[in-house]
């Protein structure tokens, strides 16, 4: 299904029936990344999986401003309202975990529940974020000069994603061929709009946030983990889940257990 929100066409895909839980996918993904856990997850909840702007089916627009935080926000506000949702729960992962946790702070009475997948608050300095914007900006200004193969093999081969290599090769063939699917316009201006670096820091936040967080990593991805140990303390409701044998993208590395900790536990945990 597509919709228009603030101008901009937003594809989306609507599962199942009970309490609705928003999926949101991480930078080079798309709604597909939640393809294999519908099924089971759709008996549970209403699920709404969207293509964030510069991904998948929705729009690729040249307009930086359309990227940030602050308008896609108001956008998924738009979404929810037009499907007759007052609260929904939300899933996100990487980027699409920070939109969640900027949608949780930013609209409370939107969120009744959260879970997020090797997410983090943003960075907190002002140098921080000036270096990872440079960062960013950088690797925007390679996608445009070098082209989308280039960068997926740039993206591919992050210390971040070294855990991946060992997946089965029909499994990265996959992860690699929604990569490659994208709008390297939309990849850049991603970047560009909503990046870590042009995030603002949520940590201070994050005492005030009353709704229940649940807080997802694989053991393997050392950073997010302390991330996640480091925001449980600062969060009141919350639990941290790790993963043991996975790495950054714990629902790739580890369908099987991703799926039921959504299935079940989350779904206990934010009754």
């Amino acid at each position: 299904m597509k919709t228009i929100l603030n101008g901009v066409h937003y594809a989306f895909e609507v599962a199942g029936s009970g309490p609705s839980l928003l999926l949101l996918h991480g930078f080079t993904g798309s709604k597909a990344t939640w393809k294999p856990f519908i099924p089971l997850w759709s008996q549970r909840y209403q699920t709404i999986a969207v293509d964030i702007i510069g991904h998948g089916e929705s729009d690729s627009p040249e307009q930086i401003s359309l990227y940030s935080m602050e308008a896609f926000s108001d956008a998924l506000e738009l979404l929810l309202r037009d499907l007759g949702i007052q609260k929904t729960n939300v899933l996100g992962y990487s980027m699409g975990g920070r939109i969640a946790l900027y949608l949780t702070v930013k609209k409370p009475e939107l969120i009744r529940a959260v879970l997020l997948e090797s997410a983090s608050p943003g960075l907190e300095t002002k140098a921080e974020r000036l270096d990872r914007i440079r960062q960013d900006e950088a690797l925007a200004d390679f996608i445009k000069e070098n082209g989308l193969i280039a960068f997926v093999n740039r993206w591919e081969s992050l210390p971040l994603f070294a855990s991946q290599k060992t997946l089965p090769e029909h499994v990265k063939h996959a992860i690699r061929k929604e990569r490659l699917s994208q709008n390297p316009i939309g990849l850049a201006a991603s970047l560009r709009g909503m990046g870590t670096g042009r995030q603002p820091s949520l940590w201070e936040a994050l005492p005030y946030i009353k709704q229940h967080v649940m807080l997802v990593t694989g053991r393997k991805d050392v950073k997010f983990v302390k991330i996640a140990e480091r925001m449980k303390k600062s969060l009141p409701n919350s639990v941290h889940v790790i993963v043991e044998g996975s790495g950054h993208a714990v629902h790739v590395e580890s369908p099987q257990t991703f799926g039921k900790i959504v299935f079940d536990r989350f779904y206990q945990f934010m009754n």
